[in-house]
């Protein structure tokens, strides 16, 4: 399986069409970290985009066949990088990317960063009122059971502040006015606060509903699937849908 020489992230591609960018948490060892009681729902996510579209998959971050970046390396300046250097090994040039949580925060800053994301969707986050301090603060704490679920070790938990430490002062809406391309974002309808290290956070319904009109101006399409909360990206037969009658409908 091929590793980008210029970053040393292992990826995959599946199918043919219209390039296609994956991202976390959807990894190209999803079966392996998450076992395979959960295999079911990546190669569902697989089934349903790659009759049309060639999709990319990665082991990423520090996860999985790949083994970078370093913890104190992982700014977001690093991930962007690191993203269109991937992208570039697997042949994409311009590609469409889809993340959720921290996949989307990625996947925000790097349509702000490269006219190469040619269509956005964002899930499970908020563009405008998103808690990055909450999330920082989270980080900070010892990491939970969940979180080690996808680490090597907990010394890596600290790649998380790096991260989120890189985006302290950041203005939302600066970065939404970078972003040329079409742009969905989604979430379920009972997506309210989740408990991490004590810290209630994820206010994503209730954010998204109170920025939706903003977001529509912004030529942003909003989409809440009832009866749902923050692990609807669990429910693939629910949200592809939602990610293909929006991608379906661009001339990517």
């Amino acid at each position: 399986m091929p590793h980008d020489p210029g970053s040393g992230v292992h990826f995959e591609v599946h199918g043919e069409g219209v390039p296609l960018v994956l991202g976390f948490p959807h990894l190209a060892s999803f079966r392996e970290v998450f076992g395979p009681a959960a295999a079911p729902v990546w190669q569902a996510w697989l089934d349903g985009l790659t009759d049309r579209y060639r999709v990319l998959v990665m082991d990423y971050p520090n996860i999985g066949k790949s083994h970078v970046p370093l913890p104190g390396e992982m700014t977001v300046e690093r991930v962007s990088a690191d993203m269109l250097s991937v992208a570039s090994a697997a042949g994409f040039d311009r590609f469409a990317w889809v993340g959720y949580t921290w996949g989307a925060v990625v996947g925000l800053q790097l349509a702000a960063r490269s006219p190469r994301v040619s269509g956005l969707v964002v899930g499970g986050w908020s563009p405008i009122g998103a808690q990055y301090d909450d999330m920082l603060h989270a980080v900070r704490l010892p990491p939970t059971p969940h979180a080690m679920a996808v680490l090597r070790d907990a010394a890596q938990y600290a790649q998380w502040t790096t991260f989120y430490e890189s985006l302290t002062g950041m203005d939302e809406r600066e970065i939404l006015a970078r972003i040329r391309c079409p742009a969905l974002v989604y979430n379920g309808a009972n997506a309210e606060p989740d408990v991490a290290g004590g810290v209630r956070y994820l206010r994503i319904a209730r954010t998204n509903r109170l920025h939706r009109l903003e977001l529509e101006r912004m030529v942003w399409v909003v989409e809440e699937i009832p009866n749902a909360d923050n692990n609807v990206l669990m429910q693939p037969d629910r949200v592809l849908p939602v990610v293909r009658r929006f991608l379906d409908g661009l001339s990517l």
